[in-house]
């Protein structure tokens, strides 16, 4: 027909397929498409996104060494194992408390802490060639070879922890200041308290290396079987209104300065006589003659003195 596709005849289709399957077996190039490789989508990080990718993983391999030392110190040193802390040991209440010999340099508590040992058993601290200090704030305690020094700018106070008695305090305020038992010298920079006195056996003693001051608010009283005052240099007594000797005073004159020639009483200089009553009352007398005596027309030795 003129209007539509010719048909063909079933052997027409027979010869047309032999002839295609025969022209694609023969032709090896039959499905080959060229391609551009830089045209095909690439996968995997590549750029930016690769270098990060790598300073990720470098950074992931440090960590993993400081986590391996981390570790091996744990192991070694603190000695934690799968029984827990060999050396140490963690209490719920706060307490640290140490299992065998520990070798520390200094130890900065958080907070109040207290040291203490196991019933029964004694704490030992040692330093190897140096002090051992324990200090908290201002206070501090030393305890080396040959001396132990306690240091505070508020006071301390030594206190049973069993009965809470106080055994030895600095507070004059409630406590009458005393020496625990033993103890024989006190080293202080300056004390205030109402009274210094010793035991009716032993002597009290007070010495410095430079100058002693000694002052009180309602006057100095100082009593005693035999007071001794030895100095390298002056002794200076100052009182507002009188200074009493009541007893023996006895005076060496053998260590008095003495003066040597003859004495002139006409060149003008005033010199005057100490002279004391009955009462230990002390008074000068302006010496006028050679062998002028205590006698004055003032006689301040009266009841109205």
């Amino acid at each position: 027909s003129s209007n539509g596709p010719v048909k063909k005849s079933m052997r027409e289709k027979a010869v047309e397929r032999r002839s295609v399957n025969k022209e694609h077996n023969s032709n090896f190039k039959a499905g080959y498409v060229p391609i551009d490789e830089d045209r095909l989508h690439k996968t995997g990080l590549r750029g930016r996104k690769g270098n990060l990718a790598i300073c990720v993983i470098v950074l992931l391999f440090i960590l993993a060494v400081i986590n391996l030392i981390i570790t091996l110190v744990i192991w070694v040193v603190i000695r934690i194992g799968p029984n827990g802390c060999e050396s140490m040991e963690f209490r719920d209440s706060g307490l640290l408390r140490f299992k065998q010999v520990s070798d520390m340099g200094i130890i900065h508590p958080l907070y109040k802490s207290t040291v203490g040992g196991r019933r029964n058993e004694d704490l030992v601290i040692t330093g190897n060639n140096q002090p051992v200090i324990l200090q908290q704030g201002s206070t501090k305690l030393s305890v080396g070879k040959s001396k132990t020094s306690i240091t505070s700018d508020l006071g301390m106070e030594f206190v049973d922890p069993r009965t809470q008695n106080t055994l030895f305090s600095t507070d004059y305020e409630k406590h009458e200041f005393h020496l625990p038992k033993g103890v024989k010298t006190l080293n202080v920079q300056k004390a205030s308290t109402e009274r210094i006195t010793s035991s009716a056996s032993s002597d009290l003693k007070i010495n410095v290396d430079g100058h002693i001051t000694v002052r009180g608010n309602e006057g100095v009283f100082i009593m005693g079987k035999t007071i001794d005052f030895r100095t390298g240099g002056n002794i200076v007594l100052k009182a507002e209104n009188s200074i009493i000797l009541n007893g023996s005073v006895m005076v060496t004159p053998s260590r008095l300065p003495t003066a040597t020639g003859e004495l002139m009483y006409d060149d003008g200089t005033e010199r005057y006589k100490l002279c004391m009553c009955a009462d230990g009352t002390l008074f000068r007398v302006l010496v006028e003659s050679r062998n002028m005596g205590c006698l004055t027309s003032v006689n301040p030795c009266g009841s109205v003195y």
